[in-house]
C-alpha cells in the first residue's frame, strides 16, 4: 500500500530567527512523501536567505507581499497536491518521526481528520504542556460545532476535504482555523476523525507570537464568528446580545443545517459568557449572553454549566472568580 503524500504549507514573514528550525523539522522528517510549500510575505529580515538555503529540498517557494496569513495559506494549498494537508507556522517545528504517525493514521480510507498533540513551549525551550488536542465532543455535534476548539498545528485533513469545504477565510487573521473548523463540521460532521496521544507539534510562545501580543484581535474574532452564526440561524435575540452588526461573515445553510445549528450558537454563546466572566471580568456581557441564550439546546450536563456560571456571574466577587475558575 503506497503512503498518503501529506502537503505541508509554511506562511511566512519576517520571522528568520525561528524560521530555519521549522524547514529543517519538515525536511528532516523520516516520512520521504512529502510535498512542502513556503509562501513568504515579502520578508526582510533574512529570510529569503534562509529559503534559499534549502530550495532544492522545496516543492515551491514565494516571497511576495500578500494579504496576510489566511492569504498565504490558501495560496499554498491551491497548489497543494498531496492527500493530506496541514500547516505549520514558521515559529513552530514538527516531533521527530511527526509525519509518520500521521500518515499511518491516514491508512484507514475512512479517515479524514487526525487529531494528534502538541508540546507548548514558551521560548527559548522551557515546556510549559502538553495539549489535550482539539476537541470532539462523541454524540454532540452541537456542542463540537458551538465550543470549535481546534488545535491547529496537530490537526491534518484530507485534501479533499478542503476542496470541498472551501479556503480559509482571508478576513480573519486570527480564528481562520476555527472558522474553516466549523465548516469543516458542518459538511462532515465529527464522524471519521481519530484522536491519536502523539505529540506532533512543538508550538512556541514568544513576546511577538500573535497568541501573545494580540488578544483584542482573537476576541473580535470569536465575537464575528458567532454572531453570524446566530445571524445565519436566525437565533432569537442575536442583534440584542451583540449590540450592533459585528462585520458578520456571511453563511449560507439549508434549512436542516441551520436547525442543527441553533443548537450549537446557544454552545457558543455559553462559551463567550464564559470568556468575558473569567477572562474580561465584563460581568455586563457575560449576564447578557447567559441571559439570552437557549438553555433548551444544551444537554443535562451543561444546564448544570450555565446555572453554576449564572450563580457566580450573580453573586461571586470578582475577586474570587479566577480562584474558583481553576480550581472547579
Amino acid at each position: 500500500m503506497s503512503r498518503p503524500k501529506i502537503t505541508i504549507v509554511t506562511p511566512s514573514f519576517n520571522q528568520a530567527q525561528f524560521l530555519e528550525q521549522t524547514i529543517c523539522s519538515v525536511l528532516d522528517q523520516k516520512y520521504s512523501n512529502i510535498e512542502y510549500l513556503i509562501i513568504d510575505g515579502g520578508s526582510t529580515d533574512g529570510s529569503v536567505e534562509i529559503i534559499k538555503k534549502y530550495e532544492r529540498h522545496l516543492t515551491y517557494w514565494e516571497s511576495i507581499k500578500d494579504r496576510g496569513q489566511s492569504h498565504a495559506i490558501n495560496k499554498g494549498l491551491q497548489m497543494a497536491t498531496g492527500d493530506v494537508f496541514n500547516w505549520l507556522n514558521s515559529d513552530d517545528y514538527y516531533s521527530a518521526d511527526a509525519l509518520s504517525t500521521v500518515a499511518a493514521s491516514f491508512d484507514d480510507p475512512s479517515v479524514r481528520a487526525v487529531l494528534g498533540r502538541s508540546r507548548i513551549f514558551e521560548h527559548p525551550d522551557r515546556t510549559i504542556k502538553i495539549s489535550a488536542g482539539t476537541d470532539v465532543y462523541p454524540g454532540n455535534l452541537a456542542k463540537t460545532v458551538g465550543w470549535a476548539r481546534i488545535d491547529q498545528p496537530e490537526t491534518f485533513f484530507r485534501l479533499s476535504a478542503y476542496r470541498k469545504v472551501g479556503a480559509l477565510n482571508e478576513s480573519l487573521h486570527f480564528l481562520m482555523d476555527r472558522e474553516w473548523w466549523i465548516r469543516y463540521l458542518v459538511n462532515f460532521g465529527p464522524h471519521d476523525t481519530v484522536a491519536i496521544p502523539d505529540v506532533l507539534v512543538n508550538f512556541r510562545q514568544h513576546a511577538l507570537s500573535k497568541t501573545t501580543r494580540q488578544q483584542a484581535g482573537f476576541e473580535q474574532e470569536l465575537i464575528r464568528i458567532t454572531s453570524s452564526l446566530g445571524m445565519a440561524c436566525g437565533y432569537p435575540n442575536i442583534h440584542q446580545m451583540f449590540e450592533i452588526d459585528q462585520l458578520g461573515i456571511s453563511y449560507y445553510f439549508t434549512d436542516v443545517q441551520k436547525e442543527q445549528l441553533r443548537a450549537a450558537v446557544s454552545y457558543a454563546i455559553l462559551f463567550l459568557a464564559e470568556y468575558f466572566y473569567y477572562y474580561r471580568n465584563d460581568t455586563r456581557k457575560a449576564k447578557l449572553f447567559l441571559n439570552n441564550l437557549a438553555k433548551s439546546d444544551l444537554s443535562a450536563e451543561d444546564v448544570k454549566l450555565h446555572r453554576k456560571l449564572q450563580v457566580r456571574v450573580n453573586f461571586l466577587p470578582p475577586l474570587l472568580r479566577k480562584f474558583y475558575h481553576k480550581f472547579s
